[in-house]
């Protein structure tokens, strides 16, 4: 499984590859509900955020990540 250690110094994933990382580790356990799109907007970003708050300490962080790369966009 592949996690993503993202340093204070490293340049910012963006949104959509993050968004991808969280279908592809818990898109089966926290995602399965929604639909992987193949062009999110930050909006879809964030409704994947929201529902990785609640799964647990490691999805919460992804989340995090998600939502400091969607406001980095802006």
């Amino acid at each position: 499984m592949n996690h993503a250690v993202v340093n204070p110094g490293d340049p910012a994933p963006d949104f959509v590859s993050l968004y991808r990382q969280a279908f592809a580790k818990y898109g089966t356990h926290a995602l399965w509900n929604k639909r992987m799109l193949e062009a999110p907007t930050q909006e879809d970003a964030l409704v994947v955020a929201r529902a990785l708050r609640v799964e647990d300490l490691a999805a919460r962080r992804l989340a995090e990540q998600i939502e400091q790369a969607c406001r980095a966009s802006v």
